[in-house]
């Protein structure tokens, strides 16, 4: 009861935060395509997952953040899909795919996203992750080192215990009764505040329905599985530290006030095989921010290893 109090008496300050420039049986599949958005579908143990399929070549897979979906990286796929196939999903509880009552954490994520690459026929993979996708990506690729060639950490997660205040305001017991307020709200307030949830800039127009009482109950499942009132929950330095043999590429926006940028350049340190990109002027969402930069950053982070192997 007094959590409860605390979110509804907090819901204003809530807003006016958010609005701040922070701001094992084998899958059974079937796949069809949503024509208005060129999204394809498959079911993957009854669940309809999501997931854009473009290009031809080596594979990318791309994971957005919490919050978001495969339109994350909407700047980010035709540049790639020139010269690689790049495969974006709707994590279960996002866009276009199911939101079941069930685990949203990043160990079932990762599964997830190893029974669609089975099903795809895709055995070899450039994992990108953002934000919880980066977390994700990690988890990946420690339970399933055989599929992952690469691994690109863009404003991830899992590299310590700082994250946005809004986050941690929204993972304590009875927000579901505060983020009604904030979807339905005209404002311009609330506007930011679903661009900030989505992991989006401005130029990114799709937005989370929170309004909609299914996303919004996946959305906290999968903020309370890796975040609590104190911070983040969930650490990946103690798996990664050691596959040293395993390429890394970490990005992170000098202004990121989700993330600080310290924790990239901690993973940096930590992981022996990775170097560090921070774009200056960017805050916590690089792919919608600078699509292009990103595009060319992953693109010769691959092309530079494909070389290096070659050799």
């Amino acid at each position: 009861m007094l959590a409860l109090k605390t979110i509804l008496v907090g819901a204003a300050t809530c807003a006016a935060v958010i609005a701040a420039p922070v701001l094992a049986a084998p899958p059974a599949s079937s796949t069809a395509v949503d024509d208005t958005e060129d999204v394809k579908v498959m079911s993957v143990h009854g669940d309809r997952v999501a997931y854009r399929d473009e290009g031809e070549g080596d594979v990318i897979l791309l994971i957005h953040g919490m919050g978001g979906s495969s339109e994350t990286w909407s700047g980010v796929i035709p540049r790639l899909a020139e010269k690689y196939r790049v495969i974006a999903p709707d994590l279960l509880g996002h866009g276009q795919s199911d939101k079941p009552r069930g685990d949203y954490s990043v160990g079932a994520f990762a599964v997830m996203l190893r029974d669609l690459l089975d099903e795809l026929g895709v055995t070899r993979v450039t994992v990108v992750g953002h934000s919880l996708g980066g977390g994700i990506a990690m988890q990946f690729a420690h339970q399933h080192r055989q599929y992952c060639e690469r691994l690109v950490l863009i404003s991830s997660g899992g590299f310590g215990g700082d994250v946005g205040s809004v986050l941690r305001l929204l993972s304590i017991p009875g927000s579901e009764f505060v983020l009604p307020m904030i979807a339905s709200r005209p404002a311009i307030a609330a506007g930011n505040a679903l661009r900030a949830l989505a992991g989006s800039a401005d130029r990114f127009d799709s937005r989370p329905a929170l309004s909609n009482r299914d996303t919004r109950k996946a959305f906290l499942r999968t903020l309370r599985s890796v975040i609590d009132y104190r911070g983040q929950t969930v650490s990946a330095i103690n798996r990664l530290c050691c596959s040293e043999t395993l390429p890394a590429l970490i990005i992170s926006g000098d202004e990121d006030r989700i993330i600080p940028v310290d924790h990239a350049r901690a993973a940096n340190a930590t992981m022996p095989n990775s170097r560090l990109h921070v774009l200056e002027g960017v805050g916590h969402h690089p792919p919608t921010e600078e699509p292009e930069m990103i595009a060319d950053l992953i693109d010769e982070f691959v092309g530079a290893h494909v070389s290096h192997t070659e050799q």
